[in-house]
């Protein structure tokens, strides 16, 4: 453990967990638990992670028993059929994953469930108690409004409690629920929804963001009108306005008390519908099962999290994002959510560190960039705020520099974890992060999630250690979607993942897997920069141009050329009051030759006023280096899920000018 300012170099240990601290983890019960079963002996991490692979039903079986998930029901297997994609797990079984959230607050009405803080510092809490009473109302509404089984539901709603009720209500009935948060325009909210064909839409009048109100209604009624399918319309009026006509309040779903009751599933059955980022094309819905996310979530928060009685735990997100999901799904260990619903650095950059001291986090979820953007505006969170209750901080989104390693160290003390890890909409799970076993690694994630056996391979199929390779699925998971909604032959989905490596999931990141077990996710590989046959991720570019002082941010391509050549432009959108003169331009690719590499070096660094993101924060790497090689925008990017679409015309005006 060390809380110097000098951290060394990549791989050093910033932190480690004490004996105490690891033996009285849920994991290591855990892992006593089978060892006593199974007559096997883990001497550390590296170990167990082998055996869950390797015995996957075993694995699957014990998280099963573990959490006592389905009491009262039998399975007939774990895994009957291992294919992938196509793979069955637990048949036979019947669950509900709300039931599994509202089994939390038995005996504990009184305490908070949901903590619920608005831009302007309006804070509001659920108790348990209410929990189940909302839950339990509105489930009973949409059974009166006749929602069955299979049938869709879906919210535009921000991140607040009204969209918590209302998914765990749609899942209690059977109902498969798909969300956007109120930012998502409206040709981007129809691509999501018109293609599940919903019966309900929940809707807000509006939002406010950045110190602004964001009136809705019209665009909700344009919405609704695109959807034909819809019997109903319910608005939750988050500015205060009446309903329009023909919709129907949300005070009148709560209106009149009823049950839960939640219904009993085939293990298989759809809870919800989230999409890709949806840069290229209408996005793709991803269908997760009830079992399939109850197991994984469970498995994930409570073993390789650490959660403790009292825990309260926030990340900043949105209804668009499948961290939203995961964040509820932190109600399944009984923590408490904190939902902010608002701009993370308004009315200043330091807001989410003011949440996390105000309401006593254990665990705050940030982006890469946002701790960027607190190291850049000279913040000392750990001075000026009162952190003491904070144990650790999840960062994930895209990669994040070591930069950004020691920074939180310096500034949040020695004794904290950083959980940085990585995973993905597609199966809602994390695939390397941290564990309470661990220690953190300087500019590293901690190892691979348990039950999840991910390699890293070269271009012809084999594993590697040390050294860049795509990021691959050798086993099934049970998160893994269960389809592509509306691809009725399968094609979609193989396609998607299953192309590259039969009966293999390729997931389009590049890792390396260290000989310490340690992984680096080196950004998407296709968007790789490979020159001269040395391939290197984005992130390693950005964590050296973007400690310029001069640039806020930076977009760096790998651009193949018609005649074999290769091109590598970094765009620059500097900082206030900073010119791109030849001086500027000089230190830009001397940090690169010197802190990346001297074969990445760009050709062209080119002044940009915006770089464009998905509604998530990721950089538009791959979707911008299509439109350079001619593609046209409306094929390369849905502009309604991006941050700024005019920052992608400029692009694709200045790829038109190349040409």
């Amino acid at each position: 453990m060390t809380g110097d300012n000098e951290f060394g170099e990549p791989g050093q240990v910033l932190w480690a967990p004490s004996a105490e601290r690891q033996e009285s983890s849920k994991l290591t019960a855990f892992a006593r638990r089978i060892e006593a079963k199974h007559g096997v002996r883990f001497a550390d991490y590296e170990s167990l992670w082998r055996w869950s692979v390797e015995h996957l039903e075993e694995y699957w079986a014990e998280v099963w028993d573990f959490f006592d998930i389905a009491p009262g029901t039998a399975y007939d297997a774990v895994l009957a059929d291992r294919s992938m994609p196509g793979a069955v797990w637990f048949p036979g079984a019947r669950l509900n994953y709300a039931e599994h959230v509202l089994r939390r607050g038995e005996g504990r009405g009184a305490e908070t469930a949901l903590v619920s803080v608005s831009e302007d510092g309006t804070v509001s809490e659920v108790t348990w108690a209410e929990l189940t009473e909302q839950v339990g109302a509105v489930a009973t509404a949409l059974r009166r409004m006749g929602v069955q089984p299979g049938e869709r539901v879906v919210g535009y709603l921000p991140n607040i409690p009204q969209a918590v009720v209302a998914f765990l209500a749609a899942a209690s009935v059977g109902a498969v629920w798909s969300a956007c948060g109120p930012e998502i325009g409206l040709q981007s909210a129809v691509d999501r929804f018109a293609q599940l064909e919903p019966v309900l839409l929940i809707a807000v009048d509006g939002y406010r963001f950045g110190g602004r109100e964001h009136d809705r209604r019209e665009l909700v009624a344009d919405l609704a009108s695109a959807l034909p399918s819809l019997r109903a319309v319910v608005q939750v009026p988050v500015l205060g306005t009446e309903p329009a006509d023909g919709q129907t309040p949300w005070s009148e779903l709560l209106a009149e008390p009823g049950e839960a009751a939640p219904v009993q599933l085939p293990f298989d059955h759809p809870l919800w519908v989230v999409y890709s980022s949806g840069t290229t094309g209408l996005p793709k819905g991803l269908v997760h099962g009830h079992g399939g996310i109850l197991v994984m979530a469970l498995a994930q928060s409570g073993l390789q999290n650490d959660p403790q009685p009292g825990d309260r735990g926030m990340s900043y997100t949105s209804t668009t994002w499948i961290m939203w999901n995961s964040m509820v799904s932190g109600l399944l260990t009984g923590s408490t959510a904190v939902l902010y619903d608002g701009n993370p650095m308004y009315p200043s950059v330091d807001r989410l560190w003011q949440l996390a001291e105000e309401h006593r986090l254990t665990s705050l979820g940030v982006s890469p960039g946002y701790l960027q953007a607190c190291e850049k505006a000279g913040l000392h969170p750990g001075r000026d705020h009162d952190l003491t209750a904070l144990r650790s901080l999840g960062v994930t989104g895209s990669p994040l520099p070591a930069s950004s390693f020691r920074w939180v160290y310096d500034e949040l003390g020695p004794d904290f974890v950083l959980r940085v890890f990585s995973g993905g909409t597609d199966f809602a799970a994390t695939l390397v992060g941290g564990s309470p076993w661990l220690p953190v690694h300087l500019g590293e994630m901690s190892g691979r999630a348990l039950g999840c056996h991910v390699e890293s391979w070269d271009d012809a199929g084999r594993p590697v250690v040390d050294e860049v390779g795509e990021l691959v699925i050798l086993a099934p998971m049970p998160s893994m979607p269960l389809r592509i909604w509306g691809d009725e032959d399968g094609s979609r989905y193989h396609d998607a993942y299953f192309d590259t490596y039969p009966g293999v999931w390729r997931h389009g990141d590049w890792l390396t897997v260290t000989s310490r077990g340690t992984c680096v996710i080196s950004g998407r590989s296709d968007s790789t920069l490979n020159r001269h046959g040395v391939r290197m991720g984005s992130s390693d570019i950005y964590q050296a141009v973007e400690a310029l002082p001069e640039v806020a941010e930076a977009l760096v391509l790998g651009i193949e050329q018609p005649d074999g050549g290769y091109w590598l432009p970094l765009f620059v959108r500097l900082a206030e009051g900073a010119v791109l003169d030849e001086a500027l331009v000089d230190r830009i690719r001397s940090a690169v030759r010197t802190q990346a590499s001297p074969r990445h070096v760009p050709d062209e660094v080119i002044e940009v006023p915006a770089i464009p993101h998905t509604t998530t924060g990721k950089k538009l790497e791959v979707p911008i280096k299509r439109i350079f090689q001619g593609i046209p925008v409306e094929k390369a990017c849905n502009l309604g899920a991006v941050d700024d679409p005019t920052a992608v015309t400029w692009f694709a005006e200045l790829a038109g000018k190349r040409r």
